[in-house]
């Protein structure tokens, strides 16, 4: 107990040393911000089924138990953008005589015991006390409460195998799309499926206090951590020992000569491809981007669950501004670990920013192709795609390019495991979601002044004046950088990995 205690006091006075503390008061600030508004659309919508849900044979929480599964596989998907892998604090105590098994014990205990897993309890609550109360009492709201609490928990350590297996090969990701797809089926697919009853029936045992269910529960919990455990071990003493997976052969290694013919532009057009292309935190990135936005596109093009004009004019901003939010907000981070060598040569940074514009703008040609079967299904017109990917390419790359002037916090290339992860600064987070908000309350706002059509043009031109312009303004960040290189060399340094 003692050792998780110290090293829960170690957590929070590191996060405190951290260079970048003052700069995450914003994103902290956001962060709370975000749990309230999410806790409070939880109880609303608790309170509206306990109520809204009603049939003869059935009461409303029988009714979410029966689809508890459906909620755990959408918690699973909340953990993404949320939630990393507990291992990034266990670098510097390797050194000290502490088997790494406590260490990985504490930091999966302290991952069970983090707060998102009560976040679901703000649903849960409102509807125990409304419905449950009023043939339980309150014993059969807590220890009903209890089960959701332990479910996701459950559901935690699930995520965290997945997300670690994940991060190491990309293929890993069938494992939860097989698991819940199957479940889904077993759901929906028969008339009368006896997994929804099965579902009813154990969440019937939390509420009578059975403690077979609770004790089978607890027994899969501590399978899960064991894996993970297991897991966790293998892999971080794998990355921080530098060990090579020496089953793979590179075969082929493309040094991109089709670029020597633009000089230097071509050379930084190198440098970033193999940079995205090469890297462990680069490459697991881009290929959770192409998923996201493949899947997305044919969600979009071959269903008609996105078939309102918001939620369409919502998924082409996404598509397209999403690989911009994801790198270009981290502009020069990448950089920041061998930025000495970038800035002993003239107006290197200058050209580094104009490769990395055209090469970030020719990847809108990306989501634009994956969007295809939209427009031919007649969901998107191809004026609307053309218009968004030049907007983007224009006036939204003009926004996230501006970092390049402020970002000072180099982000490692290959550590995963065992880099601390931190909040966007808050000029960062500020500028991100302006990236996504702002696009689509113009669009809104344009819509209804100018119709569809004329918003088009209206986005069409504002773009492409920003894109021939874009010499001008990224000579612009070059010199606002140049007049900061020390402060930001400085904070590049203190931020690296030792």
């Amino acid at each position: 107990m003692n050792l998780f205690l110290e090293l829960r006091r170690h957590g929070k006075l590191a996060a405190k040393r951290h260079p970048m503390y003052e700069k995450n008061k914003f994103g902290k600030f956001w962060m709370y911000f975000m749990a309230v508004f999410w806790a409070g659309y939880l109880i609303f919508f608790g309170t509206t089924f306990a109520f809204a849900l009603d049939e003869e044979s059935r009461e409303p929480y029988q009714i979410i138990n029966g689809v508890l599964i459906i909620i755990l596989a959408l918690d699973f998907l909340m953990r993404f953008p949320f939630q990393k892998t507990p291992t990034q604090e266990i670098k510097p105590y390797l050194l000290l005589p502490v088997r790494r098994s406590r260490l990985i014990d504490f930091l999966l205990l302290r991952s069970g015991l983090a707060g998102f897993n009560f976040i679901w309890l703000f649903f849960f609550v409102p509807l125990a006390v409304i419905n449950v109360s009023r043939y339980y009492g309150a014993a059969g709201v807590l220890t009903y409460c209890a089960g959701i609490w332990l479910l996701m928990v459950l559901n935690n350590y699930w995520f965290l195998l997945c997300r670690t297996l994940m991060n190491e090969r990309i293929w890993w990701v069938f494992l939860p799309i097989v698991f819940y797809a199957g479940i889904g089926c077993a759901l929906f697919i028969p008339d009368e499926s006896p997994l929804f009853d099965w579902s009813v029936t154990f969440g019937e045992g939390f509420v009578t206090g059975n403690p077979l269910y609770f004790l089978g529960l607890i027994v899969a919990i501590a399978l899960l951590w064991l894996v993970n455990r297991k897991v966790m071990q293998g892999l971080v003493y794998s990355e921080l020992n530098k060990v090579e997976d020496t089953t793979v052969k590179v075969r082929n290694v493309s040094e991109y000569r089709f670029l020597d013919r633009y000089g230097e532009i071509g050379e930084y057009m190198r440098l970033e491809l193999k940079l995205l292309l090469r890297n462990k935190i680069c490459k697991a990135s881009l290929r959770s981007i192409i998923i996201v936005v493949l899947a997305f596109s044919g969600l979009l093009g071959f269903t008609d669950i996105y078939d309102s004009t918001g939620m369409k004019n919502f998924i082409m901003v996404y598509n397209y501004v999403i690989f911009g939010t994801l790198f270009i907000s981290n502009i020069m981070g990448y950089e920041g670990n061998y930025i000495d060598g970038l800035m002993s040569r003239k107006e290197s940074i200058y050209a580094l920013l104009r490769a990395k514009y055209i090469l970030y703008s020719l990847a809108i040609l990306l989501p634009f192709l994956l969007m295809i079967p939209a427009m031919v299904m007649g969901k998107l017109t191809v004026l609307s795609c053309l218009a968004w990917g030049i907007f983007t390419a224009g006036a939204v790359y003009f926004c996230l390019f501006q970092l390049a002037v402020y970002n000072n916090r180099t982000i490692d290339l290959n550590t995963k495991l065992t880099n601390r992860q931190n909040m966007g600064t808050g000029l960062q987070n500020l500028i991100t979601f302006a990236a996504f908000g702002l696009p689509l309350m113009l669009n809104l706002l344009l819509t209804v002044l100018m119709g569809e059509t004329g918003t088009n043009i209206v986005l069409t031109v504002i773009g492409a004046g920003f894109i021939l312009t874009s010499r001008f303004w990224l000579k612009n960040i070059y010199h606002r950088f140049m007049r900061r290189r020390y402060k930001n060399m400085e904070g590049f340094r203190d931020s690296r990995q030792h």
